[in-house]
């Protein structure tokens, strides 16, 4: 029998406590990915490079920080089933304000970057962690109400990032996008060490298994740095197809190592559950749509159509709020009636919202939101229209799926393994849709250029390098003439019509997925309610 601690109530002083730690732990790791994603234009115009160039260094300080996030999950949930959930928890909080601080502080671009590097590691202590925490903390509807709380969280700080960021970048600076972590940090790392109770796996009796660590490091490092610079090299680069291959002989040699391992960083035996191995491949698909989604998405409208970064980030505030609101509520719901119809109605739903957007018309007007001006806060009228129902549909659908896929999968697993379960999931989410996305790129950018070149005619194209001058979903220079704007608007739609319709697939595989795959009956069976914890005096 595992030696679990006390099962908390969410309603009691350190049961909120325990689920706000964890919602802050992983939702600053979540609003990192988007914050500095839009600070990063003032960065490369204010730090200087000695090595770098801006465009490479600013790329590096964004995907460094997702490498080693990506690369270091499955070590970090491993560690924490095998030191204890609180003490990696901790050291990762304390870990993440660390080098935040030291983000902020940068003095050039190169120190910046080594800083996102180490703050990726960091994060990825955090985001097993916090789940595995909550499974080890609650019981019964307790615990879909908080991993409910923590999807609603985690989202939420995703979704609005942008908004968060934009505005810092703006009115403050960029370095308040990592500034903005520190009080986070405080509060998170003090309700931890305050209220959190330690748990570990009591069946982890051998020496950790640091061999296993290292291939799965390279197998998700090497796909995920594939993967990124092979796009960012428009697949034109030696060194991506390497990266490629070694995570991929990686991957491969994987599985045979834990077969043949006395001590598993990942028992294998874990896949025999149905829903674990159901939820990461519907994982798979899902968040792949939704990294394909909001990727072109957000270069289509501030790149084409010319929204500001401000209104862009606020655009997305509507759907956001279900995620707040719903979460915890279809969490109960999916612990009293299961998960399988809420991991099929919602990626449905998702699908069918993004259909809308592959009707989004070519002279649909920006939206440039101004803090100096508070009219420009109030959306015009092709807003409304063209992104407004898509953002408030796909909302609903995302509030429906994501905390009955947490639940899921966290109740599919032994308690002691909740670590590494989760963090299994979390790097398929992360490397998964790098993938699709790497695999999407060559086909929006092959429907692009065929497009511009056909609408522009021989006639221009003839006087343009057309891969240097013209990119996909991005705004070519006014110099080039009103002919190469216009040709490149009408591919640039075109080719996001696609990428909409591609998620929209995804999405609808996904749920079918879901609807034959998950069963009801495949739950781990649930502690029986705790009695009420004392409140504190």
């Amino acid at each position: 029998m595992d030696s679990e601690p006390e099962k908390l109530r969410l309603t009691s002083g350190p049961g909120r406590w325990v689920i706000g730690a964890a919602v802050l732990g992983s939702g600053i790791v979540f609003l990192d990915s988007t914050v500095v994603n839009v600070a990063l234009p003032k960065i490369g115009e204010e730090l200087p490079a000695k090595f770098l160039g801006v465009l490479e260094g600013q790329s590096y300080v964004y995907y460094g920080y997702l490498l080693t996030l990506s690369a270091l999950l499955i070590l970090a949930g491993g560690l924490a089933d095998f030191h204890g959930r609180r003490r990696l928890f901790l050291i990762g909080v304390a870990g993440f304000g660390a080098t935040s601080l030291l983000c902020g502080l940068a003095p050039n671009l190169e120190l910046l970057v080594l800083f996102r590097i180490l703050q990726g590691a960091a994060g990825a202590i955090l985001v097993p962690g916090s789940l595995a925490v909550i499974t080890a903390s609650f019981a019964g509807e307790d615990q879909g109400k908080a991993f409910g709380f923590w999807a609603g969280g985690s989202g939420a700080t995703t979704i609005l990032g942008p908004a968060l960021g934009g505005f810092l970048v703006a009115y403050v600076s960029w370095r308040a996008a990592f500034f903005i972590n520190l009080p986070l940090v405080v509060l998170a790392f003090y309700a931890a060490a305050r209220h959190m109770p330690e748990s570990r796996d009591e069946q982890a009796t051998g020496r950790f298994d640091w061999a296993g660590a290292a291939v799965v490091a390279i197998a998700i490092g090497g796909l995920t740095f594939g993967a990124i610079r092979g796009q960012q090299a428009q697949w034109h680069d030696t060194v991506a197809f390497i990266s490629l291959a070694l995570g991929a002989i990686a991957t491969i040699a994987f599985p045979i190592m834990m077969a043949r391992s006395s001590h598993p960083l990942v028992p294998l035996s874990l896949f025999r559950s149905r829903n674990f191995s159901v939820t990461n491949i519907s994982t798979l698909v899902i968040y792949g749509a939704l990294y394909v989604t909001f990727q072109y998405l957000a270069l289509f409208a501030i790149g084409t159509v010319g929204y500001s970064e401000l209104a862009f980030g606020l655009a997305g505030i509507p759907g956001s709020l279900f995620l707040v609101f719903l979460s915890s509520r279809v969490g109960t719901l999916a612990v009293r009636l299961g998960p399988r119809w809420f991991m099929t109605i919602g990626p449905a739903i998702m699908g069918i919202s993004l259909l809308w957007l592959t009707r989004f018309p070519s002279d649909s007007a920006p939206w440039v939101a101004d803090i100096h001006h508070l009219s420009s806060f109030v959306p015009p009228a092709d807003y409304m229209r063209d992104l407004f129902p898509f953002q408030m549909v796909f909302g609903i659908g995302l509030s429906i799926m994501v905390t009955p896929l947490t639940t899921a999968l966290m109740r599919s697993i032994p308690p002691h393994n909740a670590g590494i379960g989760s963090a299994i999931n979390n790097a398929i989410s992360r490397v998964g849709p790098q993938l699709v996305g790497a695999a999407l790129f060559i086909a929006i950018s092959s429907s692009f250029y065929a497009n511009f070149e056909h609408i522009a005619g021989p006639a221009v194209v003839s006087h343009l390098n057309v891969r240097n001058d013209v990119s996909p979903l991005n705004r070519p220079d006014e110099k080039l003439g009103e002919g190469v704007t216009r040709a490149a608007n009408l591919a640039s739609l075109d080719a996001f019509h696609l990428a909409m319709l591609v998620s929209a697939g995804l999405c609808l595989a996904g749920a079918a997925v879901n609807a034959a795959g998950i069963r009801n009956n495949e739950l781990r069976r649930e502690d029986p309610a705790p009695e009420p914890a004392a409140q504190p005096a």
